[in-house]
């Protein structure tokens, strides 16, 4: 079933609605080989309207430039939640619920060869992530036709920076598997 961006613009599923100033759907095309899954949109997306524009946006592409080659345009990008919780905490169990739906119609649409998940709620949410963060990430495991991966968030490599190398050596995973150069 293909996603209802106009219904999904007026959702109200969960209480994030009532702080939102936009839903955050998603932006890319549709036929990306990567396909990249965040937490929530942060006060950037959610004033802006796309997911992933500011800092830790811009270090992630940068970081995908530099690994894998692909740049934005080349990369459909989403969350897991489509509103900003309040103060950029953790969506709540109700909340990721909530949007779940979204998500899987969402991710039903697209048939990327690789799907990353940033941070533990996107790979709890994507992948059925169960371990710490530092136990999974970089390691490839099957979702239907695709291939999925954690690394860590954008965020918390803005917050420590050793974590450039883990997402770096992440990403090299990335690029291997999309077979690129």
């Amino acid at each position: 079933m293909a996603l209802d961006v106009a219904a999904l613009s007026a959702c109200t599923r969960c209480r994030l609605c009532e702080t939102r100033q936009r839903v955050v759907i998603g932006t890319g095309p549709h036929d990306a080989k990567l396909l990249l899954v965040g937490e929530a949109p942060g006060r950037d997306e959610d004033e802006g309207g796309a997911p992933f524009i500011g800092r830790s946006g811009q270090l992630l592409f940068r970081l995908i430039d530099e690994e894998v080659g692909l740049s934005r345009a080349e990369c459909y990008v989403t969350n897991t939640v489509k509103c900003r919780p309040p103060g950029n905490r953790v969506p709540a169990r109700d909340e990721l619920d909530a949007c779940r739906p979204w998500l899987e119609q969402q991710l039903g649409d697209l048939a990327p060869r690789v799907t990353l998940a940033l941070g533990l709620t996107a790979a709890r949410e994507v992948l059925g992530a169960t371990l710490p963060m530092g136990r999974i990430h970089g390691r490839a495991r099957h979702l239907g036709d695709a291939t999925g991966l954690a690394t860590y968030h954008p965020a918390a490599a803005l917050r420590d920076p050793a974590l450039l190398d883990v997402m770096r050596a992440d990403l090299g995973v990335v690029r291997a598997l999309l077979g690129s150069p």
